[in-house]
Protein backbone atom coordinates (compact mmCIF):
# COMPACT_ATOMS: atom_id res chain seq x y z
CA UNK A 1 0.00 0.00 0.00
CA UNK A 2 1.21 3.48 -0.90
CA UNK A 3 1.01 6.14 1.82
CA UNK A 4 0.71 9.81 0.79
CA UNK A 5 -0.30 13.09 2.41
CA UNK A 6 -1.23 16.67 1.51
CA UNK A 7 2.20 17.24 -0.05
CA UNK A 8 1.76 14.62 -2.77
CA UNK A 9 2.53 15.92 -6.27
CA UNK A 10 3.11 12.74 -8.25
CA UNK A 11 1.06 10.84 -10.83
CA UNK A 12 -0.39 7.35 -10.47
CA UNK A 13 -0.99 6.91 -14.24
CA UNK A 14 -4.24 5.04 -13.54
CA UNK A 15 -7.78 6.02 -12.67
CA UNK A 16 -8.25 6.33 -8.93
CA UNK A 17 -11.41 5.33 -7.05
CA UNK A 18 -11.50 7.15 -3.71
CA UNK A 19 -13.51 6.80 -0.50
CA UNK A 20 -13.85 10.01 1.52
CA UNK A 21 -14.52 10.16 5.26
CA UNK A 22 -13.04 10.24 8.74
CA UNK A 23 -13.26 6.44 9.17
CA UNK A 24 -12.76 6.41 12.94
CA UNK A 25 -12.87 2.74 13.87
CA UNK A 26 -13.31 1.40 10.33
CA UNK A 27 -16.53 -0.31 11.42
CA UNK A 28 -18.93 -2.36 9.30
CA UNK A 29 -20.53 0.77 7.85
CA UNK A 30 -17.17 2.19 6.81
CA UNK A 31 -16.21 -1.11 5.25
CA UNK A 32 -19.07 -0.83 2.76
CA UNK A 33 -17.24 2.20 1.32
CA UNK A 34 -13.86 0.49 1.46
CA UNK A 35 -15.17 -2.62 -0.26
CA UNK A 36 -16.85 -0.51 -2.95
CA UNK A 37 -13.69 1.34 -3.99
CA UNK A 38 -11.71 -1.91 -4.00
CA UNK A 39 -14.41 -3.51 -6.18
CA UNK A 40 -14.49 -0.56 -8.61
CA UNK A 41 -10.71 -0.35 -8.93
CA UNK A 42 -10.36 -4.05 -9.67
CA UNK A 43 -13.23 -4.02 -12.16
CA UNK A 44 -11.74 -1.07 -14.05
CA UNK A 45 -8.01 -1.80 -13.67
CA UNK A 46 -7.58 1.27 -11.50
CA UNK A 47 -6.35 2.05 -7.99
CA UNK A 48 -8.36 2.13 -4.77
CA UNK A 49 -7.76 4.97 -2.36
CA UNK A 50 -8.93 6.23 1.03
CA UNK A 51 -8.67 9.97 1.74
CA UNK A 52 -8.95 10.85 5.40
CA UNK A 53 -7.39 12.95 8.15
CA UNK A 54 -4.49 12.40 10.53
CA UNK A 55 -6.44 14.22 13.24
CA UNK A 56 -10.13 14.77 13.91
CA UNK A 57 -11.31 18.07 12.36
CA UNK A 58 -13.07 19.08 15.59
CA UNK A 59 -9.68 19.23 17.32
CA UNK A 60 -9.13 22.38 15.23
CA UNK A 61 -12.69 23.64 14.79
CA UNK A 62 -13.79 23.26 18.43
CA UNK A 63 -11.52 21.16 20.63
CA UNK A 64 -14.12 21.00 23.40
CA UNK A 65 -16.39 19.00 21.08
CA UNK A 66 -13.71 16.70 19.67
CA UNK A 67 -14.56 13.03 20.33
CA UNK A 68 -12.07 10.56 21.72
CA UNK A 69 -10.83 8.33 18.91
CA UNK A 70 -11.58 4.63 18.51
CA UNK A 71 -8.59 3.88 16.31
CA UNK A 72 -5.09 5.36 16.04
CA UNK A 73 -3.56 5.97 12.62
CA UNK A 74 -1.17 3.01 12.77
CA UNK A 75 -4.04 0.59 13.30
CA UNK A 76 -6.13 2.35 10.66
CA UNK A 77 -3.41 1.95 8.03
CA UNK A 78 -2.89 -1.67 9.01
CA UNK A 79 -6.58 -2.46 8.50
CA UNK A 80 -6.81 -0.55 5.22
CA UNK A 81 -3.90 -2.52 3.82
CA UNK A 82 -5.52 -5.80 4.88
CA UNK A 83 -8.74 -4.71 3.14
CA UNK A 84 -6.87 -4.31 -0.14
CA UNK A 85 -6.61 -0.52 -0.40
CA UNK A 86 -3.86 0.56 -2.82
CA UNK A 87 -3.35 4.15 -1.60
CA UNK A 88 -3.98 5.76 1.79
CA UNK A 89 -3.91 9.54 1.95
CA UNK A 90 -3.69 10.94 5.48
CA UNK A 91 -4.04 14.72 5.51
CA UNK A 92 -3.37 17.06 8.41
CA UNK A 93 -6.49 19.09 9.18
CA UNK A 94 -5.42 22.59 10.22
CA UNK A 95 -6.85 26.12 10.19
CA UNK A 96 -5.83 26.62 6.57
CA UNK A 97 -7.54 23.41 5.50
CA UNK A 98 -10.63 24.38 7.51
CA UNK A 99 -11.22 27.39 5.22
CA UNK A 100 -11.32 25.43 1.95
CA UNK A 101 -14.66 25.81 0.17
CA UNK A 102 -16.49 22.56 -0.73
CA UNK A 103 -16.06 22.76 -4.51
CA UNK A 104 -12.38 23.70 -4.19
CA UNK A 105 -11.83 20.68 -1.92
CA UNK A 106 -13.37 18.23 -4.40
CA UNK A 107 -11.76 19.84 -7.43
CA UNK A 108 -8.31 19.56 -5.86
CA UNK A 109 -8.80 15.87 -5.07
CA UNK A 110 -10.03 15.13 -8.60
CA UNK A 111 -7.09 16.89 -10.24
CA UNK A 112 -4.33 15.84 -7.85
CA UNK A 113 -5.15 12.15 -7.81
CA UNK A 114 -6.71 11.55 -11.25
CA UNK A 115 -9.98 10.50 -9.59
CA UNK A 116 -12.52 8.62 -11.69
CA UNK A 117 -15.07 7.98 -8.95
CA UNK A 118 -15.84 9.08 -5.39
CA UNK A 119 -17.53 6.90 -2.78
CA UNK A 120 -19.08 8.47 0.34
CA UNK A 121 -21.54 7.66 3.09
CA UNK A 122 -25.12 8.94 3.03
CA UNK A 123 -24.38 11.68 5.60
CA UNK A 124 -20.98 12.85 4.32
CA UNK A 125 -20.22 16.55 4.87
CA UNK A 126 -17.19 18.48 3.64
CA UNK A 127 -15.66 21.89 3.05
CA UNK A 128 -15.80 25.14 5.01
CA UNK A 129 -18.44 24.96 7.78
CA UNK A 130 -19.53 21.56 6.39
CA UNK A 131 -21.42 23.34 3.61
CA UNK A 132 -20.85 20.44 1.22
CA UNK A 133 -23.10 17.36 1.23
CA UNK A 134 -24.13 14.53 -1.08
CA UNK A 135 -26.49 16.80 -3.01
CA UNK A 136 -23.62 19.14 -3.86
CA UNK A 137 -21.47 16.13 -4.73
CA UNK A 138 -24.09 14.99 -7.25
CA UNK A 139 -23.96 18.40 -8.93
CA UNK A 140 -20.16 18.40 -8.89
CA UNK A 141 -20.00 14.91 -10.35
CA UNK A 142 -21.61 16.25 -13.53
CA UNK A 143 -19.61 19.47 -13.53
CA UNK A 144 -16.23 17.84 -12.89
CA UNK A 145 -16.96 14.56 -14.69
CA UNK A 146 -16.56 11.89 -12.03
CA UNK A 147 -18.80 9.02 -10.95
CA UNK A 148 -20.42 9.21 -7.53
CA UNK A 149 -21.51 6.36 -5.28
CA UNK A 150 -23.42 7.16 -2.08
CA UNK A 151 -23.59 4.24 0.34
CA UNK A 152 -26.72 3.82 2.46
CA UNK A 153 -26.70 3.59 6.24
CA UNK A 154 -25.92 0.15 7.64
CA UNK A 155 -28.01 -0.92 10.62
CA UNK A 156 -27.58 -3.47 13.38
CA UNK A 157 -30.54 -4.39 15.57
CA UNK A 158 -32.37 -1.33 14.28
CA UNK A 159 -29.54 1.09 15.09
CA UNK A 160 -27.42 2.86 12.48
CA UNK A 161 -23.81 1.72 12.89
CA UNK A 162 -21.68 4.76 13.60
CA UNK A 163 -18.44 5.67 15.35
CA UNK A 164 -20.48 7.57 17.96
CA UNK A 165 -22.60 4.50 18.74
CA UNK A 166 -19.55 2.21 19.00
CA UNK A 167 -17.74 4.75 21.17
CA UNK A 168 -20.68 4.53 23.57
CA UNK A 169 -20.56 0.73 23.60
CA UNK A 170 -16.89 0.79 24.55
CA UNK A 171 -17.45 3.34 27.31
CA UNK A 172 -20.26 1.14 28.67
CA UNK A 173 -18.05 -1.96 28.66
CA UNK A 174 -20.09 -3.70 25.95
CA UNK A 175 -16.94 -5.08 24.37
CA UNK A 176 -18.49 -8.06 22.61
CA UNK A 177 -20.96 -5.94 20.64
CA UNK A 178 -18.31 -3.34 19.87
CA UNK A 179 -16.10 -6.13 18.51
CA UNK A 180 -18.92 -7.36 16.30
CA UNK A 181 -19.54 -3.93 14.77
CA UNK A 182 -15.83 -3.16 14.38
CA UNK A 183 -15.22 -6.68 12.97
CA UNK A 184 -12.16 -6.87 15.27
CA UNK A 185 -11.45 -6.33 18.98
CA UNK A 186 -11.11 -2.75 20.16
CA UNK A 187 -7.50 -1.96 21.01
CA UNK A 188 -5.38 0.75 22.56
CA UNK A 189 -1.64 1.20 22.49
CA UNK A 190 0.74 2.93 24.81
CA UNK A 191 4.21 3.05 26.26
CA UNK A 192 4.80 0.94 29.37
CA UNK A 193 5.60 3.27 32.25
CA UNK A 194 6.39 2.87 35.94
CA UNK A 195 3.40 2.62 38.28
CA UNK A 196 3.02 1.90 41.99
CA UNK A 197 4.24 -1.70 41.37
CA UNK A 198 1.63 -3.05 43.80
CA UNK A 199 0.97 -6.06 41.57
CA UNK A 200 4.59 -7.12 41.74
CA UNK A 201 4.42 -7.38 45.56
CA UNK A 202 1.56 -9.91 45.37
CA UNK A 203 2.87 -11.95 42.45
CA UNK A 204 0.93 -10.26 39.65
CA UNK A 205 3.21 -7.71 37.96
CA UNK A 206 1.45 -5.39 35.54
CA UNK A 207 2.41 -3.24 32.57
CA UNK A 208 1.08 0.27 33.21
CA UNK A 209 0.17 2.03 29.94
CA UNK A 210 0.72 5.70 29.22
CA UNK A 211 -2.55 6.50 27.42
CA UNK A 212 -3.13 9.62 25.33
CA UNK A 213 -5.90 11.95 26.44
CA UNK A 214 -7.98 11.38 23.28
CA UNK A 215 -8.19 7.59 23.73
CA UNK A 216 -11.58 5.97 24.40
CA UNK A 217 -11.31 3.98 27.63
CA UNK A 218 -13.59 0.98 28.24
CA UNK A 219 -15.80 1.05 31.32
CA UNK A 220 -13.94 0.48 34.55
CA UNK A 221 -13.46 -3.21 35.20
CA UNK A 222 -11.27 -6.22 34.50
CA UNK A 223 -10.96 -7.62 30.98
CA UNK A 224 -9.53 -10.65 29.26
CA UNK A 225 -7.18 -9.15 26.68
CA UNK A 226 -4.60 -10.04 24.09
CA UNK A 227 -1.33 -8.13 24.22
CA UNK A 228 0.84 -7.41 21.20
CA UNK A 229 4.49 -7.10 22.20
CA UNK A 230 7.44 -7.22 19.79
CA UNK A 231 5.31 -8.86 17.11
CA UNK A 232 4.00 -11.61 19.40
CA UNK A 233 0.56 -12.09 20.97
CA UNK A 234 0.13 -12.99 24.65
CA UNK A 235 -2.95 -13.53 26.76
CA UNK A 236 -3.50 -10.86 29.37
CA UNK A 237 -5.69 -9.57 32.19
CA UNK A 238 -6.25 -5.83 31.99
CA UNK A 239 -7.65 -3.60 34.72
CA UNK A 240 -9.19 -0.25 33.82
CA UNK A 241 -9.79 1.64 37.02
CA UNK A 242 -8.46 3.40 40.09
CA UNK A 243 -7.32 0.48 42.28
CA UNK A 244 -10.09 0.92 44.91
CA UNK A 245 -8.56 -1.64 47.30
CA UNK A 246 -5.64 0.72 47.93
CA UNK A 247 -7.74 3.89 47.59
CA UNK A 248 -6.31 4.89 44.24
CA UNK A 249 -7.49 8.15 42.69
CA UNK A 250 -6.22 8.11 39.10
CA UNK A 251 -7.72 5.98 36.31
CA UNK A 252 -5.05 3.61 35.01
CA UNK A 253 -4.80 0.83 32.44
CA UNK A 254 -2.68 -2.02 33.80
CA UNK A 255 -2.11 -5.40 32.19
CA UNK A 256 -0.81 -8.63 33.68
CA UNK A 257 0.75 -10.41 30.68
CA UNK A 258 0.42 -14.18 31.07
CA UNK A 259 3.35 -16.49 30.32
CA UNK A 260 5.76 -13.59 30.02
CA UNK A 261 8.50 -12.11 32.14
CA UNK A 262 10.99 -9.39 31.34
CA UNK A 263 11.65 -5.69 31.56
CA UNK A 264 9.44 -3.88 29.05
CA UNK A 265 9.52 -0.35 30.52
CA UNK A 266 9.68 2.15 27.67
CA UNK A 267 8.33 -0.33 25.12
CA UNK A 268 5.08 0.20 23.26
CA UNK A 269 2.42 -2.47 23.50
CA UNK A 270 -1.07 -2.81 22.06
CA UNK A 271 -3.86 -4.22 24.21
CA UNK A 272 -6.88 -5.86 22.51
CA UNK A 273 -10.02 -6.03 24.67
CA UNK A 274 -11.66 -9.42 24.15
CA UNK A 275 -14.10 -9.91 27.04
CA UNK A 276 -15.20 -8.07 30.17
CA UNK A 277 -14.64 -10.41 33.11
CA UNK A 278 -15.99 -8.35 36.01
CA UNK A 279 -16.37 -4.88 37.44
CA UNK A 280 -13.97 -3.22 39.84
CA UNK A 281 -14.25 -4.36 43.44
CA UNK A 282 -12.86 -2.88 46.64
CA UNK A 283 -11.49 -5.84 48.59
CA UNK A 284 -11.06 -5.88 52.35
CA UNK A 285 -7.43 -6.94 52.15
CA UNK A 286 -4.59 -7.60 49.73
CA UNK A 287 -5.06 -11.33 50.39
CA UNK A 288 -8.64 -11.11 49.10
CA UNK A 289 -7.38 -9.21 46.06
CA UNK A 290 -4.69 -11.83 45.47
CA UNK A 291 -7.25 -14.65 45.58
CA UNK A 292 -9.45 -12.84 43.07
CA UNK A 293 -6.48 -12.28 40.76
CA UNK A 294 -5.75 -16.01 40.88
CA UNK A 295 -9.33 -16.65 39.81
CA UNK A 296 -9.01 -14.06 37.03
CA UNK A 297 -5.83 -15.72 35.80
CA UNK A 298 -7.51 -19.13 35.73
CA UNK A 299 -10.36 -17.61 33.68
CA UNK A 300 -7.94 -16.05 31.19
CA UNK A 301 -5.83 -19.18 30.83
CA UNK A 302 -8.91 -21.16 29.77
CA UNK A 303 -9.70 -18.73 26.97
CA UNK A 304 -8.64 -20.12 23.59
CA UNK A 305 -9.20 -16.91 21.66
CA UNK A 306 -6.03 -15.21 20.45
CA UNK A 307 -6.02 -12.67 17.66
CA UNK A 308 -3.99 -13.20 14.49
CA UNK A 309 -1.78 -10.31 13.46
Amino acid sequence: MILVDENFNGNFNKDVYVALGSFDGLHKGHLTLINKVVELSKKNDGLSMVYTFKNHPLEIIDESKAPKVIMDNDEKLNILEKEGIDISCLVKFDKKFMLIEPEEFIREIIEKFNVKAIVVGFNYKFGFKNKGDVNLLRDLSEKLNFDLYVMSALEDEGVVISSTFIRGLIKDGEINRATELLTRPYSIKGEVIHGKQLGRTIGFPTANLNITANTVLPAMGVYYTNVELDGEIYRGITSVGNNPTVNGKTITVETNILDFSGDIYGKEIRVYFIERMRGNVKFNSLDELKNQLKSDKNFAEQRKFKIIL
